[in-house]
Formats: C-alpha cells, sequence, structure tokens
C-alpha cells in the first residue's frame, strides 16, 4: 500500500508555505528541504519510505515551488520560513533535513532555534566561509539563471545547464528539474544566498546531533564537505552512487535516514 501524500498550505507571518506532509500526523515530525530551484517534489519517492515511520513535511522553500515569496532571498528569511511554518502547526521539537541549498537552510534553522531542532542531516551540503563566498561571488553566471527567448533557447540553456550534474539516461529527472526551475520567479536567488551565507559564524550555534550524507557522485558539494563534518562533529552517511538529484538514489537515501531518524 502507497503512501497518502497530503499538499497543503500554511498560512504564516511570512507569507504562505506550500507544503506535502506524509506519514502519522501524530508521529515526531521531520522537515525536509531541497535544493534550488526545485520543490518539495524531490523528495516525492522519499516521502513514501519515510512516511511509513515518520511525519514528514516537505516544504516548498519561500520563493520556490507554490509557496509565496520572501521579503529577500537568504537562507536566514527562507529558515524563518520552515520555523513560521512550526510555529503555525503547533510544532515545538522536530528534525530537519535538508539537501544542497536546503542544507544551508538546514543549518540556519538549528542555529537560530536550537531548542527546537532535534536532529539535524545535511545532505550534500557545502562548507560556505568567506573563501568559498568570494569564489561563489566571483562567478560570471549563476546556475539556473536565464532569460526567456521568444524561440524557447532558454529551455535548452537551462536543460544543458545541468547536464554535468545529473546522471545520463535519465531524462526524467531533468523534467521534473525544468519544472520547478521554470515555476520560480528567480530560479537562481537561492544559489546567491548561500553564496552570500556567513555559515561558519553560525555553525557553533548548531547543538543538535548531526549526520552529513555524502553523495559520492556529486561533484559540487564533495570537496568542502570534510570541512563541515569537522566543524560540526557529524556523522558521515555515504551514498556511494549519489548524484545533485535526490531522487536517483531516493531508496538508498531513505535507507540511511532511517535508524538515524529513529535514534533516540
Amino acid at each position: 500500500m502507497g503512501i497518502d501524500r497530503r499538499p497543503a498550505y500554511v498560512d504564516t507571518e511570512v507569507g504562505r508555505v506550500h507544503l506535502v506532509a506524509a506519514g502519522p500526523a501524530d508521529g515526531e515530525p521531520v522537515f525536509l528541504l531541497h535544493q534550488t530551484p526545485r520543490s518539495c517534489d524531490e523528495y516525492r519517492e522519499v516521502l513514501g519510505v519515510l512516511g511509513r515511520h515518520r511525519r514528514c513535511l516537505a516544504l516548498d522553500t519561500l520563493g520556490y515551488g507554490a509557496s509565496a515569496p520572501p521579503v529577500e532571498h537568504t537562507i536566514e528569511a527562507y529558515a524563518a520560513g520552515v520555523l513560521a511554518v512550526a510555529a503555525a502547526l503547533g510544532v515545538d521539537r522536530f528534525d530537519v533535513v535538508g539537501h544542497h541549498t536546503g542544507g544551508a537552510v538546514a543549518v540556519e534553522v538549528a542555529a537560530s532555534a536550537p531548542a527546537q531542532v532535534r536532529r539535524l542531516v545535511l545532505s550534500s551540503t557545502s562548507y560556505i566561509d568567506a573563501a568559498a563566498r568570494a569564489a561563489r561571488q566571483a562567478r560570471p553566471h549563476a546556475l539556473d539563471a536565464y532569460t526567456s527567448q521568444d524561440d524557447g533557447s532558454h529551455l535548452l540553456t537551462l536543460w544543458r545547464g545541468r547536464e554535468p550534474y545529473y546522471p545520463a539516461g535519465h531524462p526524467r529527472l531533468r523534467d521534473r528539474y525544468l519544472r520547478d526551475a521554470l515555476r520560480a520567479d528567480d530560479p537562481a536567488a537561492g544559489h546567491r544566498a548561500v553564496a552570500h551565507y556567513e555559515m561558519e559564524r553560525r555553525l557553533p550555534l548548531v547543538t543538535a546531533p548531526t549526520w552529513c550524507v555524502v553523495h559520492e557522485q556529486d561533484p559540487h558539494a564533495m570537496p568542502s564537505q570534510p570541512r563541515l563534518v569537522e566543524a560540526l562533529g557529524a556523522e558521515v552517511l555515504p551514498i556511494p552512487d549519489g548524484h545533485v538529484p535526490l531522487e536517483y538514489t531516493a531508496d538508498a537515501f531513505a535507507a540511511a535516514l532511517l535508524p538515524v531518524l529513529a535514534a533516540g
């Protein structure tokens, strides 16, 4: 029997947030935060596994999917959206899982509300310090940025821009990416937010036990992940065939999370 996925809108002090819930309504909650420029659709398959055990809340980050745009695109604003949803739902204690940009948002949630975050899982999350910010801000073209063209060539620009990060032979994965990218008013805004996030200043405020999921075929996050592991004293959960798209190894990802999220 499949898991019932329940889409909902939550009105918060920072705007209306869309989410998909799965699992028992009275179960221990876990927030699932997606990468840029995706939506909660990134966790579609993961919900089918984790939802058998936990109350899963997969959010559309402010400005993405069907959620309202933030006042400004910053990691702090995205994290405020997560905490606003928790407050609106009356959720006092919860776990947080974040992939790529969602990992940076999860760090900020844990740093902002250490008493509320029970466990923290950072998936393919880069360590961002002054050097990383300078390098990202110096890039001439942001990934996922485009200008609409009459001939539709911008669609191919987006498609080809993701080619180095997606496994060959799985075009449906990029179909899902493309739908989310086109839905966002500014699909590259999350990348710019990460490029300005002072992560190294916030990490000492994180008190939750932390696990870092290492997707070993992900060229984007791998180089700096050991520094994040060291800074947080995190345990490593390797996904040998893991790539940028979380859906590609959703079963392995969910299997790695189950014992972590069941820990006392």
